[in-house]
């Protein structure tokens, strides 16, 4: 089955899921005692999650506990017993891979969001930041390590696209995750940096990446098994479905398909 077909199915299942869900769990029963449930987030989602929180709490009376970083780094938590109940990562690959290897519950994978890639930078004028990139203007430019941060390695393509992967190879910063890339150009240690336009939205010095530069950053959210019998798991990914929280999700600057 072609890739694109495929993924249309996944994502129309996970709605059918999430729906009935949605129907059953977001709003609690009358003397059902509130849980908390424990989410491992993508470290690109950080602001949006928080903000989220106090919403669900007061749609559902559920509380819920983040733990942030890379997808990769938290997979690697999540396979070695971590007690993590919910994962939203910033891939696809790590939810299909945890319901394959048995750490998630089969069907309830679905795309909460589309993230997208900025060039960010708080002292070079990015109007044109093709042309920032080509020029080379800087001593250091930051990215998330590709190997465990998806934005990473769509920063790695758009780098690639550009034909500009030898000239900037000993200009690179590395961070642990998108969060602490953010951070290496706030602070001054990288002049620019490819960091999630949902991180600088709002800000000045920012330049969206053409998105045919790289591969769409579709992120999943997935019930981990340690969340199948937490009532507060199921509502939380039925409320990421919610039209508050997607409104919330988009105006953030991610897509939700």
């Amino acid at each position: 089955m072609p890739k694109a077909a495929a993924g249309r199915i996944r994502i129309a299942v996970g709605k059918i899921c999430m729906a009935v869900a949605l129907a059953a769990g977001l709003a609690m029963p009358g003397g059902a005692q509130a849980e908390t449930v424990t989410v491992a987030v993508a470290a690109n989602f950080t602001k949006v999650a928080e903000a989220l929180a106090p919403l669900f709490k007061a749609e559902t009376g559920h509380d819920v506990r983040y733990s942030f970083g890379s997808t990769g780094q938290l997979y690697t938590q999540i396979a070695q017993g971590a007690p993590f109940e919910v994962l939203l990562a910033a891939d696809t690959e790590r939810p299909a891979r945890a319901i394959e290897e048995g750490l998630a519950v089969a069907g309830t994978a679905f795309a909460y969001a589309v993230g997208a890639l900025a060039l960010y930078s708080t002292s070079i004028s990015l109007d044109d930041g093709g042309a920032v990139l080509e020029g080379g203007v800087f001593d250091k430019i930051a990215i998330a390590d590709p190997e465990t941060a998806p934005y990473g390695r769509a920063a790695v393509q758009a780098i690639d696209a550009l034909g500009l992967t030898e000239a900037l190879a000993g200009k690179l910063v590395t961070g642990q995750n998108i969060s602490q890339t953010l951070q290496f150009v706030d602070s001054g240690n990288a002049e620019v940096g490819f960091v999630a336009a949902s991180q600088v939205s709002g800000r000045a010095g920012v330049w969206l990446v053409p998105p045919g530069l790289y591969s769409p950053i579709e992120q999943d959210g997935v019930l981990l098994n340690l969340g199948a019998s937490n009532p507060a798991a199921m509502a939380f990914l039925a409320f990421l479905r919610s039209g508050a929280a997607v409104a919330m999700i988009e105006a953030a600057g991610y897509r939700v398909e």
